[in-house]
């Protein structure tokens, strides 16, 4: 990991808002893709010995992705986004809610603000996330920044790859 490349996590308990901002070396476009192709997102999307599994994605406004992480014992803990805005390559925003298998919501769930910027080859990603409820977000916080900060490193290795291939 570039060390030199910002990484912040703050919680604002009053709010129910987490703020994320990290730093990746790679073009905006690039990055725009890892956050918004099925493909790519199963490529880095969980934390390991997790992995991402995409069963459909319609990255469009009112559409959805419907995906699951999958434990290496076969445990799927399934979550549906939905996207209410998209300004290409800059910003999109969802409403993102556990599930079951069948797509039934598990709520409440959060809404999630996703701003991408790029200068000098790096990529800066801010990423609001509202908890509907303080109890949710209490109850994500224990393991949410270990296994988040995790699939940032995964999309950090993935991005590293894929800029050496362009």
């Amino acid at each position: 990991m570039n060390n030199d490349l910002l990484f912040d996590f703050n919680v604002d308990k009053t709010a129910k808002t987490v703020y994320i901002t990290r730093e990746f070396n790679a073009g905006q476009s690039l990055v725009w893709d890892a956050f918004t192709k099925a493909e790519l997102l199963d490529q880095w999307g969980a934390p390991a010995p997790m992995r991402a599994k995409t069963k459909y994605m319609d990255f469009k406004v009112g559409g959805r992705r419907f995906y699951a992480m999958i434990s290496p014992d076969g445990q799927e803990r399934w979550a549906v986004q939905e996207y209410t805005s998209i300004t290409p390559k800059t910003n999109f925003k969802m409403y993102n809610a556990f599930a079951d298998k069948d797509e039934n919501r598990e709520l409440p769930g959060s809404e999630w603000d996703y701003n991408f910027s790029e200068k000098n080859g790096i990529t800066k990603i801010d990423i609001t996330i509202y908890n509907e409820s303080f109890e949710r977000l209490e109850k994500l916080l224990e393991g949410f920044k270990i296994g988040f900060t995790m699939t940032l490193t995964n999309l950090e290795n993935l991005l590293s790859t894929l800029s050496e291939k362009q």
